[in-house]
C-alpha cells in the first residue's frame, strides 16, 4: 500500500448477511492491523450463534476488539462505544496505519465516523421506568408518552422501531428537555481519514444468503443456545431478531417451525432498513461480490 499522511479507518459495513466478517479478516490480514467491531450485538457474549460473531478459528487469525466483552445484562451504547473506540484507536495507529471496523450497526459506524450529540448518561432508574412502562403498555404506551415529552421527534420516527422510541424517552426524561433538541447533526472532525465499503449482492442473492445462514444457525445449535438464555429474556441484548422468535416458541405461542421461518423474514426485513440507511450514504464504496478484496484493496491505493 502507498504511504499515508493520515491514518485510514477502513469500514465494512453493509446489511446481514453479506460477508462483511470474512472480508474484513482478509483485508486486516493484507494490512496489518486489528479489527474493530461495530455490531451492537457481538458486544455481548453467551450469544455467538444468534448473532453471527467471529468463530474462535476467526477471531485467532486477527486480533478483535469489542466482541463478546459484555455480559447480556449490562447496558452499552452507541455513545460509550464511540468513547471507547476513539480512546482505543491511537494505540491501534501504533501498529499501523489502518484499522478495520466491520459491522452493520449503523448508528455504531455514525458514532465513530461521525460523532454522535452529547447526551445524558441514562441512570438506571430511568432506564428500568421506561422499561417498565414498555412492558406494561407496550409500543402504544411508548408513542403516547413520547408524544407527550417530544412530539417533533415522534414525527419523524420509526413509530414501529420501539428501542429508538424508548432512547428518546429516556434522554427526554433524563435530561429534562426534549430529545430532538439535543440533536445537532454536527459532524465530529477526526483525526483521521474514514473510507467505507459494502459487498454489493442483488437483493435476491442477498436474502438467499440470509435463508440459508439461519439454516446454518440452527444446525450450529442456535436452539440450545437461546434455550440456554431463555431465563433472561426480559434483557435489551436479548429483545433482537432470533431470539425473539425462539423465546416465542419456548412460549408456546408459535411452533418451532413457523419461529424459523419468522427468523428468516425479519432478518430479510433487518436488512431492508440497513440498505435503506446505506443509501443515504453516497461515500460507501459497493464491491462485487466475487472480486470484493480486490478491489477494497483497489480502492484504498487511490485514496
Amino acid at each position: 500500500m502507498p504511504t499515508i499522511e493520515k491514518p485510514i479507518l477502513v469500514v465494512i459495513t453493509g446489511p446481514t448477511g453479506s460477508g462483511k466478517t470474512d472480508l474484513s479478516i482478509q483485508l486486516a490480514q493484507r494490512l496489518g492491523c486489528d479489527i474493530i467491531s461495530a455490531d451492537s450485538r457481538q458486544l455481548f457474549h453467551d450469544i455467538p450463534i444468534g448473532t453471527a460473531a467471529p468463530s474462535p478459528q476467526q477471531l485467532a487469525t486477527v486480533t478483535h476488539h469489542f466482541v463478546g466483552t459484555l455480559s447480556l445484562d449490562e447496558y452499552y451504547s452507541a455513545a460509550r462505544y464511540e468513547e471507547d473506540v476513539m480512546a482505543l484507536l491511537p494505540s491501534m495507529w501504533e501498529k499501523s496505519p489502518y484499522a478495520v471496523m466491520c459491522g452493520g450497526s449503523m448508528m455504531y459506524v455514525d458514532a465513530v465516523t461521525r460523532g454522535i450529540d452529547d447526551l445524558p448518561t441514562v441512570s438506571d432508574s430511568v432506564r428500568r421506568h421506561v422499561m417498565d412502562l414498555y412492558e406494561s403498555e407496550g409500543i402504544e404506551g411508548i408513542r403516547a408518552t413520547l408524544r407527550n415529552l417530544d412530539p417533533d421527534y415522534l414525527a419523524i420516527a420509526d413509530p414501529a422501531n420501539h428501542r429508538r422510541l424508548i432512547h428518546a424517552i429516556e434522554i427526554s426524561l433524563e435530561a429534562g428537555q426534549p430529545y430532538s433538541s439535543l440533536r445537532t447533526g454536527t459532524v465530529k472532525e477526526r483525526p483521521f481519514k474514514t473510507v467505507k465499503m459494502m459487498i454489493d449482492y442483488p437483493r435476491e442473492t442477498l436474502f438467499d444468503r440470509i435463508n440459508r445462514r439461519v439454516d446454518a444457525m440452527i444446525e450450529a445449535g442456535f436452539i440450545e443456545e437461546a434455550r440456554h438464555v431463555y431465563p433472561l429474556r426480559h434483557l435489551n441484548s436479548l429483545n433482537t431478531v432470533g431470539y425473539k422468535e425462539m423465546f416465542a416458541a419456548f412460549d408456546g405461542t408459535m411452533t418451532l417451525d413457523t419461529a424459523i421461518e419468522r427468523m428468516k423474514k425479519n432478518t430479510r426485513v433487518y436488512a431492508k432498513k440497513q440498505l435503506t440507511w446505506l443509501k443515504r450514504d453516497p461515500s460507501v464504496i459497493r464491491l462485487n461480490p466475487s472480486t470484493s478484496l480486490t478491489d477494497a484493496l483497489a480502492a484504498l491505493r487511490q485514496q
